[in-house]
């Protein structure tokens, strides 16, 4: 391997790794929404990982997302490790669909598009995969009593897809506002 491809490597790696450091942080800065239940968090952690996607590919982004998700583990002796799954599951349906729209049309109108396509497949996603997979899931890691399909469906319906859907609207409000001050950086990258 070429040195300057190996120093763009070790760059992109430094980079993701220091994005997914900073996404750990800001799990931390959240913040609950009136009317859904309140162990559901609006954070921005998924910010780092959307720019680390339009800077380099939607594989940088994921990773970031994947290195947010396993410091926060280590961090929090891996009390709750359902919600890190739905949390990378969350990021990835959020940031690939911005960082391929980016990549293939590098304008603003992109990232919105992205951004709201993002907003539904994690909405849409979530929704799925906490009815069928992660609710149930944590009725087995945490003893719960099984779910009813009625409860269920109301902890969905009422909870986790309202909080998606505001999740991916605050974050791409707050991610549009950063990315149209880097964006001459970033296209030049």
């Amino acid at each position: 391997m070429h040195s300057s491809a190996k120093t763009g490597n070790l760059y992109r790696l430094i980079v993701i790794s220091i994005l997914g450091t900073i996404s750990v942080l800001l799990m931390f800065l959240n913040f609950p929404i009136p009317f859904v239940p309140a162990y559901l968090r609006i954070d921005v952690s998924d910010i780092p990982a959307l720019i680390g996607g339009v800077i380099f590919s939607p594989l940088a982004g994921v990773l970031v997302v994947a290195v947010k998700n396993i410091l926060y583990l280590l961090v929090t002796a891996i009390s709750d490790p359902v919600g890190v799954v739905a949390n990378f599951f969350a990021g990835m349906f959020y940031v690939v669909p911005v960082s391929l729209m980016y990549m293939k049309y590098r304008s603003m109108k992109s990232v919105w598009i992205g951004l709201g396509i993002g907003t539904l497949l994690m909405t849409i996603g979530l929704s799925l995969l906490n009815y069928f997979l992660f609710l149930p899931a944590y009725s087995w890691f945490m003893g719960w009593e099984e779910m009813s399909e009625a409860v269920k469906r109301t902890t969905v319906l009422a909870g986790i897809l309202p909080f998606n859907l505001i999740k991916g609207i605050i974050v791409a409000v707050v991610f549009v506002l950063i990315f149209s001050k880097l964006k001459n950086w970033i296209q030049k990258k």
